[in-house]
C-alpha cells in the first residue's frame, strides 16, 4: 500500500492513517469540514478471564496525538494508545489487527503523573477534546492526546484513573513497598516488578474506546459514541440538602416544567426549569447543545438557530453571536441579535453543566438593521440515567435552568396567558423538548454504541504483561509521548497491509462495573467516628480563642467576613448499607474541630503555610495540640490568595482508623479519598449551579500536594492547576461579598467495613471581602 498522503497547513502538521489499515484515509481529511471529528458504527468493550484473584484492565483505542515538532510546528498525528495495567504503548497501527506489531513509544502512569480534561480546541479547522498530561512535581514533563468525542475523553479520563488505582493496590499490597516510597518520589518500578506480575496474573478486562481512524475519517451526522462506562462515582443526586423547593407547574411536550416556590415571594427573577428525559448518552447530547452547526440546530432550537462562535478564551469557555427572526415570537418586527458566554465543565460523577451569560465582545459590536438583546441567564445540566435492568437504552437527564421576570410568567402559569408564549423565555424552555424530539428523529444519536461482549478465546497479539514489563524503560508517559515529536518520519517500517477483521463469538452482559472492588487497602477499621481517634488518652480541652487567625470567627448569622462552624446536617455521606443501595444519610457533628481560618494575600501561590514561623501551627498552644489538619486553598487570582483552614483533634489519632491510613498514608491513597463537599447557602443562583452540590475527589480534580510532620497533616490544593476549577472560582470571586458557603471535608469510604462516612470538619464563610486579606511575607 502506498504511504499516507500528508495533509499540511502553516504552522500545523497532519497525519492522514492511510497507513494504519483505514479503507477512506487516501481520501478524506483528517477532520471534517463542519468543525468536528466525526464517528460513525459501534465500539465494543470486551472482557478475558482466567481463573485467579486477581485483575487488571486494559484499555485500547485510537488518540490524536498533539504537539510541537523540532522546528516548533504543530502535529496532529493518530496513534493507536494501549494501557495495560499501569503501562502505556503507544503505536502507528492497532496491534491487535498487527500481532507482533512493535509500539513506536512505552513508559509508565506513576504516583506523580496528573491528567486534565483541557476543554475543546480547534485543530485544523475541527474540533477536538483535549486531555492534558503533566508531573505534578516537574510540569516541564507534560503531553496532550485528543479525542474526537467528548464521551471517549471521559472514557480515558477514567482509564488513566484506573491505572493510577492499580498502582495504589499494589503499593497497599505490601507494606514494605509503602514504607519505602516517599511522598514526593516517583515509584521506582524497577525494583518491583515481581509484585507486578502476580498481582496481575488474574482476571483481564480489556476496554476498547472509541473507534478505528476510518469512523473517525466519515462524515456523518452521529455525533459520537453513546455509551457510559460506569465508574465508583455515585449515580444519585447532590451530596447537600437541597434548598430549592421545586413545584411542576405544566407538562409541555413531554417536558416538565418547574418552579422554585421557596423563593417565589422574594421580589426578584424566579427561577424555572425544563426538565426532559432523551434518549440519548449524556456525552452525545452535550455535544448536540454546544454544536453552532446550522442545519443541526434548525432541527431543535427555534431561538438560537444562527449561531456563530466570536471568541474561544480556552477549552471551556467560549463566546458566541447568534440572530433570531422576532416574527415567531414578539410583535416587534425588527431583527434581533444577541451576544452570550459559555462555560462548560464535567462533573466527576460525568454531569456535564453549561452556564450561559448574556455578554459584550469588542468583536461583536452592534449591527446594522438589528437590535441588540440579551439573553436570560441560564444553565444546562445534563446526566446520564442508570438503566442497568435495560442495558442496550442510553438515556439521560436534561435540565435546563433559566431566570425570568414573575410577571408574565406568573399570569401564564394562573391563567395560561398567550402572551407568554411569544417571549424569550419561554422559548428557552422549550429548548429541551425540541432537543428531544430532534433525538428521537435521529435514532443513530438515540442507538447504544457502547455493547459489552465476552470473548471466548484468548487472543495472541494482545501480548503478555510480563513481557511487557521486561523491556528496559522506566520512562513517564508524557516522556514517551514527547519523543514521538521528534519522529518527522512517519512512514511506517512495517507491512501496509489491510488489517483484517477478528470475529470472535460475542456474548452481551447486562452490567458491568468498572470499578474494582479491591482497590482499597483490605483491612479498614470501625467507622464509627469515636474510634478514629485513639479511646485510650484523655482528650483535651480545645478553645478556639487560643488560636487568632486573620479572619475573625463570625458573632452572628448576619456577620460579614468571617467564619464559623456548622453541623453536618447540610450534606449528605454515604451510610451504612451504601454498597448495596447507594442511600446516603444526613452527617452529623464534624470528627475535627475547626480553630481558626487565614485568609492570606500572596504574590506566588505559597505551599507548606504550617512550616511559617507565624503559622498557628508552630505557636505554642499549635504545638501541645495532638493533631492538626491544615487545609491550603491556593487561590489563582491577581493578586493570589491562600484561604488557610486549621482543624484540630483532641486526641491522637488512631493508627489503624480509616484516617490513621489517610493521614499516614501515600500520597496516591490521599489523592483517592480526600473528598470536598461544597454548598452555597446564600448566593447568586448561577453561581450555585456553576459550583454545584456534588462531592468531589479534590486529589482527582486538582494537584495536591501532602506535607505530613510533628503533629500535622498539610494539604496544599493548587485550584489553578485546572482550567475548569480556575474558570468556577473566577465567577465565585465575582460574587464573593453576597455568598455564603459551606464546606466539608470526609474521607471516601469504599469498604463495608469503613462505612458509615462521617464528617471530618466543616467551615462556613460568610460573605468575606477580597481586600480584606493580609499579606504573607515568605520567609
Amino acid at each position: 500500500m502506498a504511504s499516507a498522503p500528508m495533509t499540511k497547513k502553516v504552522g500545523s502538521e497532519v497525519e492522514s492513517p492511510a497507513s494504519m489499515g483505514s479503507e477512506s484515509g487516501s481520501e478524506e481529511r483528517l477532520l471534517t469540514n463542519n468543525g468536528s471529528a466525526k464517528q460513525n458504527g459501534k465500539h465494543s468493550t470486551s472482557i478475558r478471564s482466567n481463573s485467579d484473584h486477581g485483575e487488571r484492565f486494559e484499555y485500547s483505542g485510537w488518540v490524536y496525538h498533539l504537539g510541537l515538532n523540532s522546528i516548533g510546528h504543530e502535529y496532529c498525528h493518530f496513534r493507536f494508545l494501549f494501557i495495560r495495567g499501569k503501562y502505556v504503548e503507544m503505536y502507528k497501527r492497532d496491534p491487535h489487527e498487527n500481532p507482533g506489531l512493535k509500539p513506536i513509544d512505552r513508559g509508565v502512569i506513576g504516583n506523580t503523573f496528573m491528567v486534565e480534561e483541557s476543554g475543546r480546541r480547534k485543530v485544523n479547522h475541527g474540533d477536538l477534546y483535549v486531555l492534558r498530561f503533566y508531573n505534578r512535581l516537574d510540569e516541564t514533563k507534560k503531553g496532550e492526546i485528543a479525542c474526537a468525542t467528548a464521551g471517549d475523553a471521559r472514557k480515558w479520563m477514567e482509564a488513566f484513573d484506573q491505572a493510577k488505582q492499580q498502582v495504589e493496590y499494589e503499593l497497599s499490597r505490601d507494606r514494605s513497598v509503602r514504607n519505602k516510597l516517599n511522598m514526593e518520589d516517583e515509584i521506582n518500578l524497577e525494583e518491583h516488578r515481581p509484585r507486578v506480575r502476580r498481582y496481575a496474573h488474574g482476571l483481564k478486562k480489556l476496554v476498547r474506546i472509541g473507534q478505528g481512524p476510518e469512523m473517525l475519517l466519515r462524515k456523518t451526522s452521529n455525533l459520537g459514541s453513546a455509551g457510559r462506562l460506569d465508574a465508583y462515582f455515585d449515580a444519585d443526586g447532590g451530596d447537600v440538602v437541597e434548598t430549592y423547593e421545586w413545584k411542576c407547574v405544566r407538562t409541555i411536550n413531554g417536558v416538565r416544567i418547574f418552579e422554585d416556590v421557596a423563593h417565589s415571594k422574594s421580589g426578584k427573577g424566579i427561577l424555572v426549569k425544563a426538565v426532559g428525559v432523551v434518549d440519548a448518552s449524556a456525552d452525545t447530547v452535550f455535544e448536540v447543545v454546544l454544536s453552532t452547526e446550522r442545519h443541526m440546530r434548525y432541527e431543535w432550537d427555534t431561538l438560537i438557530g444562527d449561531l456563530e462562535l466570536v471568541d474561544s478564551i480556552n477549552g471551556h469557555y467560549d463566546v458566541v453571536y447568534g440572530t433570531f427572526d422576532p416574527r415567531y415570537l414578539t410583535r416587534w418586527k425588527s431583527k434581533r441579535d444577541f451576544v452570550f458566554s459559555r462555560q462548560w465543565f464535567r462533573g466527576q460523577d460525568g454531569t456535564y453543566t453549561i452556564l450561559q451569560f448574556p455578554s459584550v465582545h469588542k468583536k461583536q459590536p452592534s449591527r446594522s438593521g438589528y437590535k441588540r438583546t440579551k439573553i436570560n441567564p441560564s444553565t444546562w445540566e445534563i446526566s446520564s440515567l442508570s438503566t442497568s435492568s435495560s442495558p442496550k437504552t442510553v438515556r439521560c437527564l436534561v435540565t435546563q435552568t433559566l431566570e425570568i421576570n414573575p410577571k408574565g410568567w406568573l399570569k401564564w402559569r394562573n391563567n395560561h396567558c398567550q402572551k407568554f408564549e411569544k417571549t424569550v423565555p419561554f422559548a428557552l424552555l422549550n429548548q429541551v423538548a425540541g432537543l428531544k424530539e430532534y433525538v428521537a428523529a435521529n435514532p443513530t444519536l438515540a442507538s447504544d454504541s457502547s455493547s459489552m461482549v465476552v470473548h471466548t478465546t484468548l487472543s495472541d497479539h494482545s501480548g503478555s504483561l510480563s513481557e511487557f514489563e521486561d523491556t528496559e524503560t522506566a520512562d513517564e508517559f508524557y516522556d514517551a509521548i514527547a519523543a514521538d515529536s521528534s519522529s518527522d518520519d512517519d512512514d511506517d517500517d512495517d507491512d501496509d497491509d489491510e488489517m483484517g477483521v477478528n470475529k470472535v463469538k460475542k456474548i452481551k452482559l447486562k452490567n458491568v462495573s468498572w470499578a474494582i472492588a479491591g482497590l482499597a487497602l483490605k483491612k479498614a477499621s470501625d467507622p464509627d467516628p469515636s474510634n478514629q481517634l485513639n479511646s485510650k488518652v484523655h482528650p483535651i480541652n480545645l478553645d478556639s480563642s487560643q488560636f487568632q487567625g486573620s479572619m475573625r470567627r463570625a458573632k452572628d448569622e448576619a456577620d460579614k467576613n468571617c467564619w464559623s462552624s456548622p453541623d453536618g446536617s447540610g450534606f449528605m455521606i454515604r451510610g451504612k448499607t451504601y454498597l448495596k443501595d447507594s442511600i446516603k444519610v444526613k452527617g452529623g457533628e464534624p470528627l475535627l474541630t475547626l480553630i481558626a481560618v487565614d485568609w492570606f494575600k500572596v504574590e506566588d501561590c505559597v505551599t507548606n503555610v504550617a512550616l511559617h514561623p507565624k503559622s498557628i501551627v508552630q505557636s505554642e498552644a499549635g504545638k501541645k495540640l495532638p493533631f492538626i489538619l491544615v487545609i491550603n486553598l491556593e487561590v489563582p487570582a491577581r493578586p493570589n490568595y491562600s484561604l488557610v483552614i486549621y482543624f484540630a483533634a483532641d486526641r491522637p489519632i488512631n493508627k489503624s482508623s480509616l484516617l490513621g491510613k489517610f493521614v499516614n498514608g501515600t500520597d496516591m491513597f490521599r489523592d483517592s479519598r480526600f473528598k470536598l463537599i461544597p454548598s452555597i447557602i446564600e448566593g447568586y443562583w448561577m453561581v450555585k449551579r456553576a459550583v454545584g452540590t456534588k462531592a468531589c475527589l479534590l486529589g482527582k480534580a486538582v494537584t495536591c500536594n501532602y506535607l505530613r510532620q510533628d503533629n500535622f497533616l498539610e494539604i496544599d490544593v493548587d485550584i489553578g492547576s485546572s482550567s475548569v476549577a480556575r474558570s468556577v472560582i473566577g465567577l465565585v470571586l465575582g460574587y464573593v461579598t453576597s455568598i455564603v458557603v459551606d464546606l466539608a471535608i470526609v474521607i471516601e469510604a469504599r469498604e463495608e467495613a469503613e462505612l458509615p462516612e462521617y464528617i471530618l470538619g466543616t467551615v462556613r464563610l460568610n460573605r468575606f471581602q477580597l481586600d480584606s486579606a493580609v499579606t504573607l511575607k515568605i520567609y
